[in-house]
This record gives C-alpha cells, structure tokens and sequence, in this order.
C-alpha cells in the first residue's frame, strides 16, 4: 500500500501529515506510526498528524507522538490547520477538533493563531510549576539555558514517580526580557529534546507572566520565534490564550507501506 505524505515543521518542531479524509490510514498500527516517525527507517517525524472530516467542525486533527501516544500538540495543531487550509478544507479561519476538545485558529500574515484551551491554574512544585495546557508540562526556570543538560535533566522529571504512570513534558525557561523567554524542552513520546513544543512555550508563557492580568510573552526557541497572548481570569486561571508562530510545508513524498 501506498501513502501520500506531506512533511511540515513550526519553528523545527516537525510532523508527518496525512490526509485521511477517506478514514483508510490504520489508527491502531502504533508500529506503523512509530516506523513513519523514525528518523533512521521511516519518513522522520516528531509526530504524525490524520486529517479527517467531522460532521461538527471543518476537520478533525488526530495527533501522535513519535512513539504511537496521544496528546495535544500545539505546534502540530498549527501545522494542521495551514495543511488543511492547503488542501482547501479552510480559508483564513477555522474552528476544528483535537484530543483536548475544540480549537479556533486564524491565519494571516503567513503565521497560525491557534487558541488554546482554558487553563485552570498553575501548580507550585517546590521551587518548579506544573501547568497543564491540553499536555502537561513541568516548568523549571534556569540560568544560561543554553548550556543546561535539558536531556538528562528533562529525563529525570519526566518518569519522577510524582508523575507515574503518564509522566510529563518538561520545560527550562530562561528569563531574556520583561516579556520575553527562551525555552528549551524535553518531550514526552518523543523521549529527547525537540527544537520546539507549542504546549510547552504555551505553559511558560503562563508561569513567566502569572502575575499579570493579560500578557504577550515573545519566545524563542531552538527551532525559532513564537508568541503567546493570555488572559488572567478574576476567579482565577488562564483564558483567551494564543499560540502564535509559523507553521510551513517541507516536502510531499509517497512511501509505501
């Protein structure tokens, strides 16, 4: 069997995608989404993303880690949303389906808007945070990020047995500016650290400017430049919150499976 692939990327965080409109792609293979991830035997991907229709929303997103997992995926669901405008399925907007629920997303100016999910709160984990932004994700904010050992040390919080069995995405965050951070992160299901994770600078963002009532965090990342805008609520968590950043075509290939 033959399938027609597109490869996308939003600031390096990359992403095999199909359409699978037809519903004919095997959700169950987990080998199979796993060998189309591997860098070394298949296509190479941080993830793989289905396109498919829904009787309610202009698509559904059906997202997968590297390693077959499920979770929401930021950046992916920005690749998702310019492909789709790509194959006609939208236009300049768009309201569609992910894991977490439903998502509104606005391209314009060569950049996907993508608007989150609310978020209830951000935990204090000792001198850390935890916030969970449709994935979770542990926040850690470092000194000279550049330089820290986000691998080993990203390990290390991810199978903590505080976050068994599921673990977590992890976060180091450097303060660059009043509104602006880098962030580096390990990711779960990819099991390494990705040039970028649109939940993970999503998270920071949050705890970088908690303690304002709305914000625009600007944030760099290995893989490029993104943006986050939020809303503080008066009860208390996070709404209105944009994922801001650009999400672009690599290349069409056909493999065969």
């Amino acid at each position: 069997m033959e399938i027609t692939f597109y490869k996308y990327q939003g600031t390096g965080n990359d992403f095999v995608m199909i359409d699978d409109r037809s519903e004919s792609f095997e959700v169950t293979d987990l080998a199979l989404i796993s060998k189309l991830c591997d860098r070394k035997f298949g296509v190479g991907a941080d993830g793989l993303i289905l396109i498919r229709n829904h009787q309610d929303y202009d698509f559904e997103m059906i997202y997968f880690n590297a390693d077959g997992s499920q979770s929401m995926c930021g950046n992916g669901a920005r690749c998702a949303v310019a492909f789709s405008a790509f194959l006609g399925i939208v236009k300049d907007q768009t309201t569609f389906l992910a894991i977490d629920g439903k998502h509104e997303a606005v391209l314009e100016n060569g950049l996907v808007q993508l608007l989150m999910g609310e978020v209830d709160g951000i935990e204090s984990r000792q001198e850390d945070f935890f916030v969970n932004t449709g994935s979770p994700h542990h926040i850690r904010l470092v000194e000279k990020v550049s330089d820290y050992p986000v691998f080993a040390e990203g390990k290390s919080v991810r199978y903590d047995a505080s976050y068994a069995p599921g673990g977590t995405n992890v976060n180091f965050v450097e303060p660059i500016a009043e509104d602006e951070i880098f962030v580096r992160t390990y990711e779960r299901g990819v099991e390494d650290e990705t040039l970028s994770c649109g939940t993970g600078v999503t998270a920071a963002a949050l705890v970088y400017g908690k303690d304002q009532d709305a914000a625009e965090i600007k944030i760099n990342t290995l893989g490029g430049k993104l943006s986050v805008k939020f809303n503080s609520k008066p009860e208390g968590g996070y709404s209105d919150i944009w994922l801001i950043g650009p999400a672009e075509q690599v290349f069409k290939g056909q493999i065969i499976i």
